[in-house]
């Protein structure tokens, strides 16, 4: 599980990366992960490492690298 989650970070680090801030709806479909738990566990990986930055606008919540 720890791998998988470290793999799906990257992946979410990748798309950040490339698109800058994205709505979790935009980073789930650029990633293709499939659960939103693995999605969620990702973005707890990469926020723990310091490295996102949460913000809700209007109800949907967007992510960016920091």
């Amino acid at each position: 599980m720890i791998e998988l989650i470290g793999t799906n970070a990257g992946l979410v680090w990748t798309a950040l990366n490339e698109g800058g801030k994205m709505s979790v709806k935009a980073v789930k479909k650029a990633t293709k992960i499939k659960a939103e738990k693995d999605m969620y566990a990702a973005f707890g990986w990469l926020a723990k490492e310091g490295k996102l930055a949460f913000e809700e606008v209007e109800g949907e919540l967007y992510v960016a690298l920091v």
